[in-house]
Formats: C-alpha cells, sequence, structure tokens
C-alpha cells in the first residue's frame, strides 16, 4: 500500500447531480424541476409551515393554557449538595457567590435551598428562597438561614 494508491471505499463518494448541463446529461431542459410554477423558478421559497394552502397545524390546533408574566423561577440547590460543597471547601457560610463561583448555579439565577439529603454541619446558609423542610433542617444543628 501506498500513498498515492489511498482511495476511499466503493459507494462511500456520491457523485454530485450536475443539473442544467444540456441534454446530454440526462438533466437538461428543465434541471428536474418539473414546468413551469413557482417551485420550478429561481428565487423560489416557501413559507415555514406552509401546507400548499391547506390550514397550517400550527393554525388549525387549538390555543389553551395560560402563561403567568409574574412568575418568579428559581434554580433548586438541594441540602446534598450545600453539604458536598461545604466538605469541600470547609466553609461555614455558603451564600449565592460561593454557589455561582463553583459552577452550581448560574450568575443570574435566583436560588431556591431544598431539603433533599442530609446536613451533617453547622452552616449559615444564604438564599433568596427557602422551602420550610430546609429551614428546619439548618436550624435543627444550630445553622442560621438568611433571606435575600
Amino acid at each position: 500500500m501506498k500513498l498515492h494508491t489511498l482511495k476511499p471505499a466503493k459507494g462511500a463518494v456520491k457523485v454530485g447531480k450536475r443539473l442544467g448541463r444540456g441534454q446530454g446529461s440526462g438533466m437538461g431542459g428543465t434541471s428536474t424541476r418539473g414546468h413551469k410554477g413557482a417551485k420550478s423558478r429561481s428565487g423560489y421559497s416557501q413559507k415555514q409551515g406552509f401546507e400548499g394552502g391547506q390550514m397550517p397545524l400550527q393554525r388549525r390546533i387549538p390555543k389553551f393554557g395560560f402563561k403567568n408574566p409574574n412568575r418568579v423561577e428559581y434554580k433548586a440547590v438541594n441540602l446534598d449538595t450545600i453539604e458536598e460543597l461545604a466538605q469541600k471547601l470547609s466553609e461555614t457560610e455558603i451564600s449565592v457567590q460561593t454557589l455561582i463561583d463553583n459552577g452550581i448555579v448560574g450568575k443570574n439565577h435566583l436560588v431556591k435551598i431544598l431539603s433533599r439529603g442530609e446536613l451533617k454541619s453547622k452552616l449559615s446558609i444564604n438564599a433568596h428562597a427557602f422551602s420550610a423542610k430546609a429551614v428546619e433542617a439548618i436550624e435543627k444543628l444550630g445553622g442560621t438561614v438568611n433571606k435575600l
């Protein structure tokens, strides 16, 4: 085997159609576009969702539901995640900035502490919101909860 003898496997490379190159190509004349109509012309592009004049799917299906414009979304962080972080950093105070610095939440997220997992150390936690069980678990160990 030599470099100049290398070639792709049979059937691996497909030769593209050479459109509009005369009758001898077998695809001359209309260049596989058929006769007349918008689809045969240059510059044709169909509108997104167009179904040939039939009522499009997004208009046939009824609207339903309600999107609350005042909804406040929180990024959930559980106690087991906070315990892991506290062990890793050996800190007693966990703030939103600490969570951001360690890649647990993004810088624009509001943080809510939830109660999954077990807390083993006394911690002071700063966050935007807390679940009732999380507050109970933190204060049971003598830790403090600070809402921002």
